[in-house]
């Protein structure tokens, strides 16, 4: 997953900062640096985290560790999903350490701070582990590309097909972030565009330890389907508590609009039997 991720962005990105007249910034240091932005040790860090530092190191080396005549180097740092100190060390990296591209960047709220400042200094951010349309849309950027998917895709691909096949009453349990907000929203519209109703929804925020409380009130509204508005942690013990609570089995179906292949293998066939997913492989 993680080489396939990187791979081309990282290499047609480098390319293109380096092409003579190119209208990004020129490599000054006689090293091309890729920021790996992330997650290292918080919710997050398992799809994202040292997996996307190696991953990175495998497009370097693929590419032969040198660009146009120049080595390439990895610089890591975690933002610890907080959305100040992703923008910090976005801004003193390109600076102060002249990085030349910065990648990954989970949490949406992170990313679009990351996002502005690439804007501001007018240089290369690719974002794989976010997403928001609101990247590509409100605040699309000259200067960034949104790698592998984004809530408008996840939102069509799950809302339209369940409506159409009798699921038109939603209940959203919602992660309380940009990326969460962003997936109920595009979701909801596509719901009500094919005749159906969303009757509510509930916010935890990233990474809650307890979830019954969100669960049972989707649950206690009788929407056939609860929408799974949230990236891990959250989305799949949502389900696992789903699941204990006997969702399944009252007639309701949950329907994650984000899962990680590795995700559904963590459930289990017993948790995840009778949802409903979108998966990001």
């Amino acid at each position: 997953m993680y080489p396939t991720r990187f791979g081309l962005p990282v290499a047609a990105a480098l390319v293109t900062a380096l092409l003579p007249g190119a209208a990004m910034a020129q490599v000054s240091d006689d090293v091309v640096k890729i920021g790996v932005l992330t997650d290292m040790n918080g919710p997050a860090s398992a799809p994202t985290g040292q997996g996307s530092v190696t991953a990175a190191q495998m497009a370097i080396d693929d590419f032969g560790g040198t660009v146009l005549g120049k080595p390439i180097r990895v610089v890591i740092g975690d933002h610890q999903l907080k959305a100040d100190i992703g923008a910090s060390l976005a801004r003193r990296w390109y600076d102060v350490e002249q990085v030349d591209l910065n990648v990954d960047v989970p949490v949406s709220a992170v990313g679009l701070a990351v996002q502005n400042v690439a804007n501001e200094k007018k240089r290369l951010f690719i974002t794989h582990s976010t997403g928001t349309a609101d990247f590509h849309g409100k605040f699309c950027s000259p200067y960034a590309i949104q790698w592998v998917f984004d809530t408008r895709a996840l939102a069509v691909g799950t809302a339209d097909a369940v409506v159409k096949r009798g699921g038109d009453s939603w209940f959203f349990i919602t992660d309380d972030y940009a990326f969460g907000h962003s997936l109920e929203r595009d979701a909801s519209a596509v719901v009500t565009a094919n005749g159906g109703k969303v009757l509510g929804s509930v916010r935890p925020p990233l990474a809650t330890p307890d979830l019954s409380s969100f669960v049972l009130q989707a649950q206690a509204s009788k929407a056939k389907i609860i929408g799974i508005a949230a990236g891990p942690p959250n989305n799949m013990n949502e389900i696992k508590t789903g699941s204990e609570f006997g969702v399944f089995k009252g007639g309701q179906q949950m329907a994650a609009l984000l899962a990680l292949i590795t995700d559904i293998h963590g459930l289990g066939l017993q948790a995840s039997y009778g949802g409903i997913w979108v998966m990001t492989v």
